[in-house]
């Protein structure tokens, strides 16, 4: 009976590493499927539509309401609480994923730190019972974090920095990442700073976004000079996921874009490039705004292990505005969002 054991195991590994030449894995017969959370977020539906591009992929996403998914391929969607775990087990179960990317967040610091209960319970607990459950069905588990889970004293940092949070939030998602390794299949924690994007049907707006819509509307806007991040185009966030998830690259990840700017010098470039006044920006310091948590003064990542690795190659901040313009664009004409199939 061990011998058999032992034999189907090295039979699948075999199977395995041959389909990971062809950029896929083939298990049981199957392309790669991927469970996903957050689909309605920013990066969970650039993420989306950036796996079923490529194709070989079937992929169950998951959000809050309905799917705003803007595609015409096809896809599962489901509207799950992952607070429940009744019902993300049974999807679970169900669906069967190769690889699970987990997303969403409770990710306003402000929120969380005048609501810990559900701060915990969305941040922590549910990365818990989903690193748990995704163990049990082999699958591979990425789990999106932060650079709030640092203090901010001597950034920019590297993956072996240890980790200091000043916030409620940021130590939620410290906590989160802990019960991430609690996947025995395998798991990967990618951290992330400031990311800014565009994907159709936004639900909420980014820095570069607020900046753009702002001075358009010619509204004068206080953005803070005393903070300093590496701000991550989210296009390159979706395709480190997937760098992630290809190569099933186990461990802890820090992915961003290369430049430390602060908010109010990411302003002033977005405004040159949009051609927008810049009068408008004022240039304030973080006691400007009377906030309930605390942010880190100074973050932002050192990405040479995920370049080496795994061939990351982030858009510098310039080229992320010249990609997220040319999305608006081509955004003006896109498709009625997909409902996805209802498992």
């Amino acid at each position: 009976m061990l011998l058999l054991i032992l034999l189907n195991f090295h039979q699948q590994k075999h199977d395995q590493q041959k389909a990971c030449k062809r950029g896929y894995f083939l298990i049981k017969g199957k392309y790669m499927k991927v469970f996903l959370t957050g689909a309605n977020g920013l990066l969970g539906h650039k993420l989306a539509l950036y796996l079923l591009e490529k194709g070989d992929i079937e992929l169950m996403a998951t959000g809050r309401g309905p799917s705003r998914i803007a595609t015409e391929k096809k896809f599962s969607y489901k509207d799950i609480d992952l607070t429940h775990a009744e019902v993300l087990q049974d999807t679970l179960i169900h669906f069967q994923p190769d690889v699970v990317i987990h997303t969403a967040a409770m990710t306003q610091a402000d929120e969380c730190e005048l609501n810990p209960e559900a701060c915990w319970a969305i941040n922590t607990l549910a990365v818990e019972n989903l690193g748990i459950m995704a163990g049990k069905l082999n699958a591979f588990f990425i789990h999106l974090s932060t650079d709030f889970v640092f203090d901010g004293f001597s950034g920019p940092y590297r993956e072996n920095d240890l980790p200091n949070p000043v916030s409620k939030y940021g130590n939620s998602k410290l906590a989160s990442e802990k019960a991430a390794t609690l996947c025995l299949s395998g798991w990967a924690i990618v951290r992330t700073v400031l990311v800014y994007g565009v994907v159709p049907n936004m639900s909420r707006n980014n820095l570069v976004l607020w900046v753009k819509d702002s001075l358009e509307k010619g509204i004068p806007i206080k953005v803070v000079s005393d903070q300093w991040r590496t701000p991550t185009l989210v296009d390159d966030l979706a395709e480190a996921c997937w760098l992630i998830a290809n190569k099933r690259a186990h461990g802890l990840w820090h992915i961003s874009g290369e430049e430390i700017l602060s908010p109010y010098q990411m302003a002033l470039k977005t405004a040159e490039f949009f051609g927008l006044n810049s009068q408008l920006i004022e240039k304030v310091d973080a006691s400007t705004f009377s906030q309930p948590a605390k942010r880190p003064q100074k973050t932002g990542f050192i990405i040479d292990k995920a370049r080496t690795l795994l061939g990351y190659k982030p858009h510098s901040f310039e080229e992320g505005l010249k990609e997220l313009n040319r999305q608006l664009i081509q955004y003006k004409t896109i498709p009625v969002p997909g409902s996805g199939e209802t498992p």
